[in-house]
């Protein structure tokens, strides 16, 4: 490893050549000195112009540490554990291709590893951006499922239970590369099928090896998401494919495991109608049924239907 570089960040894109630019440009801009950070992209099989805005870009930013390369393997798993073996910092950083990181991001993050050295993992604030503006169906138990993350108003260590999404996390990689990186079982968006939660399994397995997982709210990145992309059939895609990755995660380690996740998903589908119920007694009818319909599409998920 570099003893310059104290941070690697890695940026999986997949058709996003509209908003890439942004998300790089974000990360050229930052507080921290350039010598101590690369930005490493992985282009997991584009079709579109992106292969293009991200090489024009680094062509025109030589004095960054941006690296370009391409993964063949569909999914997000695949493409970050590609991105982290190219990693020359002690620090691993994963950011999402439609996310603009605030101008001190890196900083900040190279700061709380100095200041919590029993930190094992990191998780930030992400921020949804909506264009051209937020769903009146919209509500916080569906928002995590367009990449809302906002888990404490203070920096403290997650719950057992509790974990940072993908999207801003970051981890030592001595101890990314202990637990093998992110389990390829469950890979994220293979074509229009999902089978997610490679984040979750990914911190439970750290957490296995006794780390201590930090949240700082201070730690932020802006998610762009596009409502228009917001369809029953988009909603569904996601929600089905966390309760897919559920049962993959699950079976791995046993039936009655699975079966544990079964009776908890039921569980919070009864819990979801009670909270339909409150927010139409509240005058927020257009909340109450996409919230019953994801844990209906997750519990689907899990069961394979």
């Amino acid at each position: 490893m570099s003893e310059t570089l104290k941070i690697s960040v890695v940026i999986c894109t997949y058709n996003r050549c509209v908003y890439i630019r942004d998300a790089m440009e974000s990360l050229y801009n930052q507080t921290l000195a350039k010598e101590a950070y690369e930005v490493i992209i992985v282009n997991n099989n584009s079709t579109d112009h992106t292969q293009q805005v991200c090489e024009h870009f680094i062509a025109s930013h030589g004095d960054a540490n941006f690296s370009y390369y391409n993964e063949a393997k569909q999914g997000a798993s695949f493409a970050r554990n590609t991105g982290a073996s190219y990693a020359r910092s002690p620090l691993l950083c994963f950011m999402d291709d439609d996310a603009i990181a605030d101008k001190d991001y890196l900083e900040r993050i190279v700061r709380f590893f100095d200041t919590y050295p029993d930190a094992g993992g990191l998780g930030g604030r992400i921020i949804p951006r909506y264009i051209p503006n937020e769903p009146v169906w919209m509500s916080h138990y569906v928002s995590s499922l367009v990449g809302h993350f906002h888990y404490s108003t203070h920096t403290t260590v997650f719950a057992p239970n509790k974990y940072p999404l993908e999207s801003n996390m970051i981890i030592r990689k001595a101890d990314f590369d202990e637990i093998g990186g992110f389990n390829e079982a469950l890979p994220g968006v293979v074509g229009t099928l999902r089978i997610g939660g490679e984040g979750k399994d990914f911190f439970f397995r750290l957490k296995e090896l006794g780390r201590t997982i930090y949240y700082d709210p201070s730690i932020r990145v802006h998610h762009v998401v596009e409502t228009i992309k917001l369809t029953r059939e988009y909603m569904y895609r996601v929600a089905s494919g966390i309760g897919r990755g559920e049962r993959v995660r699950t079976l791995q380690k046993g039936k009655w495991t699975f079966y544990k996740k079964i009776f908890e998903y039921l569980f919070k589908l009864g819990a979801s109608m009670i909270l339909a119920i409150y927010y139409t007694l509240q005058g927020k009818p257009a909340k109450a049924l996409p919230v019953i319909r994801f844990r209906i599409d997750a519990l689907k998920g899990l069961l394979n239907h």
